[in-house]
Formats: C-alpha cells, structure tokens, sequence
C-alpha cells in the first residue's frame, strides 16, 4: 500500500514538473515571439514610413501592418490546407516576408519612369519662361505650379531649398541623389556646365529636351521590339510553376514524393535555381540599353 501511494506521488510530481516545464516554455515562446513581434512592427513601419514619405505619400502605415500581418497569416494557412506541405508553407511565408520590399521597389520605379517622362515638357516650361525674361527662380516657381506630379514634387524640393539659400547647383546635386536618373543627371550636368561657361542657358535647356524626347522616342521602339520576347520569358517562366500546382491537385501521391523526399526536394531545387537562371538571361537578352 505504501509503495503504491509512492508510486502515485513521484507520478503526481512529475505531472506537476512536466506542467511547470511546459508552461515556462509556453511563456518563454510567447515573450520571443511577442519581442519578434515588436521589432517587425517597428521595421515594417519605419521602411514604410520612409519609403512612402520619399514618394510624397502620407498616410497610417499601421494599416498597412495589419494587412500584412493578415497575408502573413492567412495566406500560408490557406496553402498548408491545399498541399499539407510545410515545405510549401514556409517558402509561401518567406515570400511573403519580402514582398514589401518588391512593392516599395516597383512603386519607385514606377514614380522614376513618370518623372523621366515629364523631362521634356518641364524643360520646355522651363525654356518658355526664360526665353520670356524670367530668373531661373522665377521659372522653376513657374513651372512647379503648372506640371504635374511627380515632377512638380521633386521639383519643389529643389525650389524650397533654394529659398532657404543653398544654390542651383548644389540643389540639383542633391536632386540627383533622389532621382538616379541617367536622363536627368545628364541635364542637371548640362544646366550647371552652361552656367559655369556663361554659355545660351535657353539654348542648352531647349536641346536637352529635344534630346530627351529623342531618346524617349527611341526607348519606345526599343520597348515594342522586345515586347514579345519578355512576353514569353514570363510565360515560361510560369508554366513550371502552373504545372506543378496543377499536377499536385492531379497526382497529389505521385507530386508528395517531390516535396517530401530527400531526392526530390533535390530535384526541386535545382529545377528552382535552373527557373530563376532562365528568367534572368531572357530579361537580360530582351533588356537592351538605350
């Protein structure tokens, strides 16, 4: 009798440890992951934050955690419940992870091909009002109120800092910093050079826009003629991926073995490095620098 009750409290005493013990992990877990949680915010708020502020756009970047925290949570639930595969899932969240930053990148890219171009007609402007006897401030005031965005933007940067005394020169160098532009950097260099020599401002403005619409002219043929070939880059470059996820729903036995074996997962990555290889020399074949 008294071996069995010793029996039922070293039992009861390690119930008891292994509670206590899977608590202090349970708690431990939580304070990481709240702790991980905390800095995330923090990161994805203060890129966001930045990025949008650079792009003159202001709005509550905390709405736009909570969609991400959503994506991040949802969308890799809704895949591990299609495919049972963790394998699947954590490449999902991983992409996911930096999809912000491929957002924030082509939104950029985006705002930097519209100010390239607005070049033409804001030098123009620019041209119009001093051939009609206006200072450079004067012109740059002029045409900040009248062009669109993005220029009129950036363009009133420049304008502010050269009220607040810092000249056209170094104003324009810190545009460029801004606005790594091969088109605009070769104006900026053309304005300030014909200042320095003392040479027809008017002149050299008006011909840098008709170089620029030249070239952008050119861009526009070049873009046409290699459409085709991106065009089927992208399409090939799918077709594995639509493939897979096809046949996965098809033969989902047969497809297991591909993300569950150790050979297969193998296969699935070179086939993974042979895909992003592919992609990139056909962007770089059709990718022709004007």
């Amino acid at each position: 009798m008294i071996g069995g009750l010793t029996d039922i409290g070293t039992l009861a005493a390690v119930v008891v440890l292994v509670f206590v013990t899977a608590m202090c992990l349970a708690m431990a877990v939580t304070r990481e992951a709240g702790d991980f949680m905390s800095f995330y915010r923090r990161k994805f708020t203060s890129n966001a934050n930045q990025e949008l502020a650079e792009m003159f756009i202001f709005m509550d970047t905390s709405q736009l955690f909570m969609i991400n925290m959503a994506a991040l949570v949802l969308i890799p639930m809704g895949v591990h419940w299609l495919f049972q595969l963790w394998v699947i899932t954590a490449g999902v969240f991983v992409v996911l992870l930096i999809v912000p930053g491929g957002i924030w990148a082509r939104m950029r890219k985006k705002r930097l091909a519209k100010f390239e171009e607005q070049l033409p007609d804001i030098f123009m402007m620019l041209a119009s009002s001093l051939q009609a006897g206006a200072s450079m401030n004067m012109a740059l005031s002029d045409m900040v109120k009248q062009a669109p965005a993005p220029a009129n933007q950036e363009f009133g940067l420049l304008v502010k800092r050269m009220q607040l005394g810092v000249t056209l020169e170094d104003s324009l160098i810190e545009l460029e910093k801004r606005l790594p532009l091969q088109s605009f950097i070769m104006a900026s260099s053309a304005i300030r050079i014909s200042r320095e020599v003392g040479g027809n401002l008017v002149e050299t403005i008006q011909s840098m826009a008709e170089t620029l619409r030249r070239k952008k002219t050119m861009e526009g043929k070049i873009d046409s003629l290699t459409a085709q070939g991106r065009a089927q880059g992208t399409f090939m470059a799918m077709l594995p991926i639509a493939l897979a996820v096809l046949l996965s729903f098809l033969e989902p036995e047969a497809m297991r073995k591909l993300y569950t074996t150790r050979e297969g997962l193998m296969v699935l990555a070179v086939m993974v490095f042979m895909q992003i290889m592919g992609f990139t020399f056909i962007r770089k074949i059709t990718s022709i620098d004007s």
